[in-house]
């Protein structure tokens, strides 16, 4: 007979229905688009511009922590509603190849869970809002609300719970059928958001802030791609190794929808995209920004493993992380890159 399974800690149980871990997605691009603004106020300082620094009470140190503060709590909204919608949309079952989700395992109930991810994106909400206030100063010195910041608070927060859809909240407003990961949008979702979004808006907010020229958003914008694919990556390799069992959940992610060689081919493109786009990038720029190739030998293990080996199922799990180490470790030694340069 097997022995129950024993019942974790609470503190355990709401790190795995959280998943912390999987934070250096939202912190990393941050970091990249602070190393940005420094370097490009530097730069601006080289060459003799008139430019002050960014208001005495809003250093760019401070506008970097709270917009990483509310990255952070926008996917620790996503991960727990996830974990709620996936268990009553009949996802995660006693079938499931990943790591535990505590709301399947009864650790949880959809209540809680639901309520945990309603507290991580009122907050995320709260001090987004105030960041579009920061924003949101005139010439004038009167007060108003930034409209992209706006917009940026808004579509995340709507997103953390349309990433997997269910009857809470957006049954209230007749959108529980909504699904962004069930209708194969995920991948440009986190393209999108974990990573042009995520790296782009320190450096709109510093250039709102000094009314400076678009030139620092462009290269940002070009900065932002590597991230994003290796972002994108990470949710890969969580669908091919999920394909089967959403397949029965109707959860039609790219790779239930084209299969298992496809999405073998696509996280093969994501990751070696990554890293040939430093070329141009250091061309532009200086040699300092291929630094992120150091990362490279861990990409070509999980290379092997996802897009050129035969690993499959849970012998996935590692490679999840292993993915999301890659990202970390490419954004630490691209901002390190763009400062030195």
């Amino acid at each position: 007979m097997h022995k129950p399974e024993k019942h974790p800690s609470l503190i355990r149980v709401w790190a795995l229905a959280s998943r912390p871990h999987t934070l250096t997605a939202s912190i990393a691009p941050v970091i990249v688009g602070s190393a940005l603004v420094s370097w490009w106020e530097t730069k601006l300082k080289t060459n003799d511009y008139d430019i002050d620094g960014l208001e005495d009470d809003i250093p760019l140190v401070s506008l970097s922590l709270l917009f990483a503060t509310f990255a952070c709590f926008i996917q620790l909204g996503t991960n727990l509603h996830n974990d709620y919608a996936d268990f009553v949309k009949g996802a995660d079952t006693d079938k499931r190849v990943g790591q535990a989700r505590a709301t399947q395992k009864g650790w949880l109930t959809p209540k809680q869970t639901a309520g945990g991810a309603t507290i991580c994106l009122v907050i995320a909400s709260i001090i987004g809002v105030h960041l579009s206030k920061i924003t949101g100063y005139n010439y004038t010195g009167a007060k108003r609300y930034d409209l992209v910041m706006i917009l940026i608070v808004t579509s995340s927060v709507f997103n953390a719970v349309a990433y997997t859809g269910g009857p809470y909240p957006l049954g209230y407003i007749g959108l529980g059928d909504i699904s962004i990961g069930y209708s194969g949008l995920g991948d440009l979702f986190v393209f999108l958001y974990f990573g042009l979004v995520a790296t782009m808006t320190v450096p709109y907010m510093y250039t709102t802030i000094k009314g400076s020229n678009s030139s620092l958003l462009k290269i940002s914008s070009l900065v932002a791609i590597p991230i994003a694919s290796l972002a994108t990556a990470i949710i890969v390799v969580n669908n091919l190794r999920d394909r089967v069992t959403d397949v029965n959940a109707g959860k039609n992610t790219l790779a239930v929808r084209f299969g298992e060689s496809f999405a073998r081919r696509e996280y093969a493109i994501l990751v070696l995209s990554s890293y040939l786009i430093l070329i141009p990038m250091a061309w532009i720029h200086g040699v300092t920004w291929l630094c992120p190739i150091f990362s490279f030998p861990l990409a070509i293990k999980e290379l092997k493993a996802v897009a050129f080996g035969g690993k499959d199922g849970s012998a996935l799990n590692a490679h999840v992380g292993g993915t999301a180490r890659v990202q970390l470790i490419f954004c630490l030694c691209l901002a390190f890159g763009i400062k030195c340069s």
